[in-house]
């Protein structure tokens, strides 16, 4: 006697069985990739809208001799870069936008991490200090022009009648050349180190204080654990920060142009101010272009440079 199943229903059934079978990997994969490449969509479009563009615009531009007062522009190719490349005026404002990130980002950095320092060693009043420092921050810059242009005001401000109570002359902060640049990054110091604060300060909460305790209970004392257990613990969050702080002071432009509008004689211009005047005053916008994609060079090898330094995260 047979044991197949002779049913209409078991034969259903088996060659149900028979035939289904499972889905592929590839199809598996291809609905979430779709419901991805859908939520991603509005981001690409915006990211390709005002970004890609404007930069293929702009490297075209930088090719061109496009001008605010000229109907036709004619494609010169690389003479604008050449051009810029033996302006002495574009060097001069690199430099000052050098000279300036060097005398800002140090002690941006520095400064940031003992007030970070002061407030993590449990000083009394944490909320004041706290906010004392990070207050600034919050400032527009117009406010923080305005505050400091007070100061440095020859003869009523703050700074001169400091100078003058210990009898030393008065300074002529913004306009002399010497000491123009220097009072601007003051001002830059006071104004932006609460953000640097805040980051070393969430390092220095977040570090583990097994460290701390067995380095204590070798002996030693509060100066030897901060230089060979607290700073090195620290190393990738002060590359970090010395890294943000250098992109953000080569990008310098609103307290100059507020203050100094890049005078006296040029001595505070910056490039990116540099590029404004060419390119909204002089009406080059090609040249400006150039000077900017040039400029936009440099600040990529700094990130590069300085990423390399960069301690990997041990595995």
């Amino acid at each position: 006697m047979s044991t197949t199943a002779s049913t209409p229903e078991a034969a259903a059934r088996a060659g149900t069985t028979a035939t289904a079978t499972p889905p592929t990997a590839a199809a598996r994969r291809a609905g979430p990739r779709r419901t991805g490449g859908l939520f991603v969509l509005p981001f690409a479009v915006l990211f390709a809208l005002f970004l890609l563009w404007p930069v293929a615009q702009g490297v075209w531009m930088s090719l061109t001799d496009e001008s605010l007062t000229l109907r036709d522009t004619e494609f010169v190719g690389l003479a604008n870069y050449a051009e810029a490349l033996g302006d002495p005026d574009m060097w001069r404002s690199l430099a000052n936008t050098v000279f300036f990130t060097v005398i800002s980002a140090v002690p941006l950095v520095v400064v940031s991490l003992a007030m970070a320092l002061l407030v993590h060693t449990g000083l009394a009043g944490q909320w004041v200090w706290r906010l004392s420092f990070f207050a600034p921050y919050l400032m527009p810059v117009t406010v923080v022009t305005m505050i400091w242009s007070w100061l440095y005001q020859p003869d009523l401000g703050l700074a001169n009648q400091a100078l003058d109570a210990v009898g030393i002359g008065p300074v002529g902060w913004l306009s002399d050349e010497d000491w123009a640049m220097w009072s601007i990054a003051a001002l830059t110091v006071w104004w932006t180190v609460g953000f640097n604060f805040l980051l070393y300060l969430a390092a220095l909460q977040s570090l583990p204080d097994t460290l701390q305790e067995a380095a204590a209970l070798d002996g030693a004392g509060a100066w030897r654990r901060l230089w060979s257990v607290t700073l090195p613990q620290l190393r990738r969050t002060t590359v970090l920060v010395g890294t943000l702080q250098v992109l953000a002071s080569l990008k310098v432009f609103d307290q100059i142009f507020i203050l100094t509008k890049g005078g006296p004689n040029g001595s505070t211009r910056p490039i990116l101010e540099y590029v404004y005047d060419v390119g909204f005053t002089g009406y080059r916008l090609g040249y400006a272009s150039a000077v900017s994609y040039l400029f936009f060079a440099l600040v990529i090898v700094i990130s590069i440079a300085q990423l390399r330094f960069m301690p990997r995260r041990e595995g």
